[in-house]
């Protein structure tokens, strides 16, 4: 039974596929579905069109969808029906899912936004840091528990540049992660590790003096500052 319900979805998979359309689609409709549509906070979908197919890049990987109709395709990599629809009232565009036990119902999903719009992750990637960290007090904002703030997966990105001697970016994520979560000693302590090796003994000091306000019980910052007598112009 357990592999008869396995093997399921990819049987209906399998069908879908087989039924795709050749569609002609107009100008018109491409130029108005075409574009970047918000998959999550931080995680876009971009939607266009080659050789009038339709195609989409996600996660970094192109997609051909399946065409079933002018404004009806799947995509296997989500296992869901998708239609381009327009909200009534705002007149924005979204990428609607198409609820598998009422087809007919519109639901919008995934927003429509600007050919210019960046996500806080794509700024971050850019070196510009003061528009990556309005986006992610964005998220924050709506969510404060939101992944795409964690705590410590910017450490471990702010590490990771550090370790390649990349010494701008490593500040300027740990200096974001310090925005993001001031109550915590180990964003500053992690922020003056990045100013030290970097030669920034003064930062380095104020930062592990931070820390250890936070967390007393922080060895290593206490380390430091018994060790380092700042002097200040």
């Amino acid at each position: 039974m357990k592999f008869k319900v396995a093997i399921f979805p990819l049987l209906v998979a399998s069908v879908i596929m087989g039924c795709s359309k050749s569609i002609e689609y107009s100008e018109q409709f491409k130029k108005e579905t075409s574009g970047k549509y918000l998959y999550n906070p931080d995680e876009l979908i971009l939607v266009y069109y080659e050789d009038n197919k339709l195609r989409l890049n996600w996660k970094g990987g192109d997609i051909e969808p399946v065409t079933l109709e002018m404004n009806e395709f799947f995509i296997p990599d989500m296992y869901k029906k998708f239609r381009f629809v327009q909200h009534p009232e705002t007149n924005e565009r979204y990428l609607s899912a198409i609820l598998e036990d009422d087809e007919d119902k519109i639901s919008y999903d995934y927003l429509k936004v600007a050919d210019s719009y960046k996500t806080p992750s794509q700024y971050l990637a850019e070196g510009d840091f003061e528009k990556a960290l309005a986006g992610y007090m964005e998220i924050k904002k709506q969510d404060s528990t939101s992944s795409y703030i964690n705590e410590w997966d910017f450490n471990r990105t702010g590490y990771k540049h550090l370790r390649k001697k990349e010494y701008d970016m490593a500040i300027g994520v740990f200096e974001i992660n310090v925005k993001l979560h001031p109550n915590s000693d180990n964003v500053y302590d992690s922020l003056a590790d990045a100013y030290l090796t970097s030669g920034d003994s003064l930062q380095a000091y104020h930062n592990y003096k931070m820390a250890l306000d936070i967390d007393p019980r922080n060895k290593r910052a206490e380390r430091f500052l018994n060790t380092y007598s700042p002097k200040e112009d």
